[in-house]
C-alpha cells in the first residue's frame, strides 16, 4: 500500500516536470540582455582660444628698510651731565642741543686762553715800541758817523773819536736786531695764544651736545647726573633720518641674467621712467600708500648667497616705515607685448609634475600639448612654449578625458554663482579643472 503511494507521487511530479521547463524557458527567453555594443557618447567640453596680449611684468623681492642717514651722538668733551634737552622719540633739527655737559672748568679755560692773548699783544706792543725808540736813537748816531768818516779823511779829528761813534752805532744796530725779533716773537705768541683761544673756545661749545644730522632719536643712554668722557665707545643717543627713507632688496644674479638676456631678445620692452617705479607691500600684507625709485643696482654679487642689493627711496612723512621693518617690493621687469596667458584650470601634470594642456584640433580631436610655463600671473599660466595663437584650450570637462577623443567642443563661458557651465559637461564647475597646476 505503501509503495503504491509512492509510485502515485512520482507519476505526478514526472507530468507537471516538461510544464516546469517550458515556462523556465519562456521566462528566460524574455529576460535575456540585448546584443550589440552600447551608443557612445561623445563627452562635451569647453575651450578658450588663445590669444596674445600684453602685459607688465612683475617681480616681488624681500627686503628691509634701511635709514638714508644714521648718526651716534657722542661727546667731543668729557663732564657731568647737567640736562637733557630732548624728548625720546621725537624729531630733532640738525644743530639743536641734545646734551648740556658742565662748562665750568671749559669757561675758566677760555678765559685763561682769552687773557693769554692779551698779554701776548701787549708783548707785542711794548716790543714795537722798543724798536721805535731804538731807530730814533740810531738815526743822529748814523749821521755823526758819517760825519767823523768825512772829516777823518782831512785829519780834522782823531781815530779815537771815529772809533768811539762807530762802535756806539753798532751797538744800537745789534739792539734792533735784537727788538726786531723779540717783536716776532711776540707775533708768534699772539698766533699761539690765539690758537689755543679758538680751541678753548671749541671745547666750551662742545659742552653743548648737538644734533649732527636732522631725524628721529632714539632712547638716551645716559641721563642727568652722568659723567662722560671725550670719544666714549658707548652712543649718547642715536639718531636716524626716515624721510626719505630707504629699502634695500635682494635678486639672484641667475634672475638678473635673465632679465637682461630677455630684454636684448625683445622678448620684454623696457617701460622708460616708470620702468623704475616700484610698489611696497608691508609686513601686514597691505599696500604702501606711495611709490618709491629705484635708485642703484650693487656692483658686486654677495658669494654667500649669490644676490646682488638693489636700493629703492621711498617717501615716508607719516613715518610707518620704521628701519629694519621687512617688507616686499614689487619691481617692474619690463612689458611682454606677445604674452600667451591660460587659464590655471585647463593646465594639468603628469605623473613626473611635467605641465601640459589638452586642445582641440581640427578633427574635433583632444590634442596632448606639452607646455612650458613661465610664472602664475592671477588665476592664468603665462605660457613660453606650447602654445600658438588661435590654439584651443580645453578648460572645462577634462575629467577622464584622454588624448586622440572625439569631443564635442562650445566656447568656454565662466559660470555665474550658482550656474552650471554652459557647456553642458557633466562635470560640475568647480572640478573642472582637476588635474590642474
Amino acid at each position: 500500500m505503501q509503495h503504491d503511494n509512492i509510485m502515485k507521487k512520482f507519476i505526478k511530479s514526472s507530468m507537471l516536470l516538461p510544464f516546469l521547463l517550458t515556462v523556465l524557458v519562456l521566462g528566460g527567453c524574455e529576460q535575456a540582455p540585448q546584443s550589440g555594443p552600447p551608443p557612445h557618447r561623445v563627452p562635451a567640453v569647453g575651450f578658450v582660444t588663445i590669444a596674445p596680449t600684453s602685459i607688465t611684468l612683475t617681480t616681488e623681492l624681500s627686503g628691509r628698510i634701511t635709514p638714508p642717514m644714521i648718526a651716534e651722538v657722542r661727546p667731543q668733551v668729557g663732564g657731568i651731565i647737567q640736562k637733557r634737552l630732548f624728548t625720546e622719540g621725537a624729531d630733532v633739527k640738525v644743530g639743536q642741543v641734545l646734551y648740556q655737559i658742565d662748562p665750568a672748568i671749559y669757561q675758566a679755560a677760555h678765559a685763561s686762553a682769552k687773557a693769554n692773548l692779551s698779554s701776548a699783544k701787549a708783548a707785542l706792543a711794548s716790543a714795537k715800541a722798543t724798536i721805535y725808540q731804538l731807530e730814533a736813537n740810531a738815526v743822529p748816531l748814523r749821521l755823526r758817523e758819517k760825519r767823523f768818516k768825512e772829516l777823518s779823511t782831512d785829519r780834522a779829528i782823531s781815530k779815537q773819536d771815529l772809533d768811539d761813534v762807530s762802535a756806539a752805532v753798532l751797538q744800537i744796530e745789534a739792539t734792533l736786531q735784537g727788538g726786531k725779533a723779540a717783536v716776532k716773537g711776540a707775533e708768534a705768541k699772539i698766533e699761539g695764544a690765539r690758537a689755543a683761544l679758538v680751541m678753548a673756545k671749541i671745547n666750551l661749545d662742545y659742552t653743548q651736545v648737538t644734533a649732527p644730522i636732522s631725524g628721529r632719536i632714539g632712547k638716551s643712554m645716559v641721563t642727568t647726573g652722568a659723567l662722560v668722557i671725550a670719544s666714549q665707545p658707548v652712543a649718547m643717543a642715536t639718531i636716524q633720518q626716515l624721510d626719505p627713507i630707504y629699502v634695500d632688496v635682494h635678486q639672484s644674479s641667475a634672475e638678473l641674467l635673465r632679465l637682461k638676456r630677455e630684454l636684448d631678445m625683445g622678448q620684454l620692452k623696457n617701460n622708460g621712467e616708470s620702468q623704475n617705479k616700484v610698489k611696497l607691500i608691508l609686513e601686514d600684507s597691505t599696500a604702501y600708500s606711495a611709490e618709491g625709485v629705484l635708485q642703484f643696482s650693487d656692483v658686486t654679487v654677495d658669494p654667500s648667497t649669490g644676490s646682488v642689493t638693489l636700493r629703492i627711496l621711498f617717501p615716508n612723512q607719516e613715518g610707518v616705515l620704521l628701519p629694519g621693518m621687512f617688507v616686499r617690493a614689487v619691481l617692474k621687469e619690463g612689458t611682454n607685448e606677445k604674452a600667451i596667458l591660460v587659464s590655471q584650470q585647463g593646465v594639468s601634470r603628469d605623473p613626473k609634475g611635467n605641465p601640459y594642456a589638452l586642445v582641440v584640433n581640427a578633427e574635433n580631436k583632444a590634442d596632448f600639448r606639452p607646455l612650458t610655463l613661465n610664472r602664475a600671473i592671477g588665476d592664468k599660466w603665462l605660457v613660453s612654449a606650447g602654445l600658438a595663437p588661435g590654439d584651443r584650450v580645453i578648460v572645462e570637462g577634462l575629467m577622464m578625458l584622454r588624448p586622440g577623443t572625439i569631443v564635442k567642443a562650445t566656447p568656454f563661458k565662466p559660470a555665474k554663482s550658482g550656474q552650471t557651465p554652459s557647456t553642458g559637461s557633466s562635470v560640475p564647475a568647480k572640478k573642472s579643472s582637476e588635474g590642474g597646476a
